[in-house]
């Protein structure tokens, strides 16, 4: 005679009031508003026409929208002796380089750090630790050195390769990986035969998804928003941030302009962390400090 197991499904039921509820919706209400409105702010400022720009007192709201701004910014980055689309693409190809080469190298890296028992392992993440503290102006003259010695100024590569070895990216990796791949998967995959790499990346990599997802809202945002560089004096390989600076330096009747760029410089690193908001919280609870 067969033997069913039954499992009793047991619910937590919170015990909340509909008062408190209604206080957590309004709290989460304002501070979404406080992360909203100044997006939605930009995107008006945009739509003024050039007498409301500089209105006193300034209003949050357009009277006359008008897309005047956006031709007005096209019509002036086309007639510049640089086109429109090499700004554009500058910034494209450098963010999209160097954001998914920062992926591949943290990962193997992290992978290696938290899964590979070799000296000096724990020495080298306690100085990847420890460099998190610096900013990048700190470097700016070793870097620059560097940069001359290999011949990569005025290049794509003064912008990306750093981009590729951010201590940002291997520390969040190696400890999402600690957290949440198995030793006991990976050991099981190398009996069966698979290489280490084939391990990493068919067995580690899919387990770790938001952290590298994570990862590259980070990364893809830094590049995107990065503006002149001492590494490029080249006008031909300058961003789109730069020139954007260039037009805000042009004075009041260039306000206009300014605004529609600011709200294309905004829509794309928005539409990137509005694809993965959801692995953020989860890659920020896993990537705690750990030895």
């Amino acid at each position: 005679m067969s033997r069913k197991l039954r499992t009793r499904k047991h619910k937590v039921v919170l015990n909340r009031s509909a008062g408190g509820d209604a206080g957590i919706t309004v709290i989460l209400v304002i501070l979404g508003a406080f992360m909203f409105l100044p997006m939605l702010y930009v995107v008006m400022q945009s739509l003024k026409p050039l007498d409301e720009l500089w209105m006193f007192p300034p209003r949050f709201y357009v009277r006359n929208p008008t897309f005047k701004n956006y031709r007005d910014l096209f019509t002036l980055m086309n007639t510049s002796w640089v086109p429109f689309s090499r700004y554009i693409f500058n910034t494209v190809f450098t963010s999209v380089v160097g954001t998914f080469g920062n992926l591949l190298f943290s990962s193997l890296a992290a992978y290696a750090m938290a899964k590979i028992k070799f000296p000096g392992g724990r020495f080298m993440f306690k100085t990847v630790r420890t460099s998190l503290m610096f900013h990048s102006t700190v470097t700016a003259v070793t870097s620059f050195i560097i940069m001359s010695a290999f011949h990569w100024i005025d290049t794509y590569w003064a912008i990306i390769v750093p981009a590729w070895a951010t201590s940002l990216g291997l520390y969040l990796m190696k400890q999402f990986m600690e957290t949440n791949v198995s030793d006991a998967v990976l050991e099981s995959a190398r009996l069966d035969g698979a290489s280490e790499f084939r391990t990493f990346w068919v067995i580690a990599m899919p387990m770790v998804k938001p952290a590298w997802l994570t990862l590259i809202i980070y990364s893809f945002q830094d590049l995107w928003n990065k503006g002149s560089s001492i590494y490029i004096h080249s006008e031909q390989l300058k961003s789109f941030n730069y020139a954007i600076g260039q037009i805000m330096a042009g004075g009041i009747k260039r306000a206009g302009a300014h605004a529609a760029s600011m709200v294309i410089m905004m829509l794309v690193p928005i539409l990137v962390f509005v694809i993965s908001q959801s692995n953020i919280i989860e890659t920020m609870g896993s990537s705690g400090m750990k030895d």
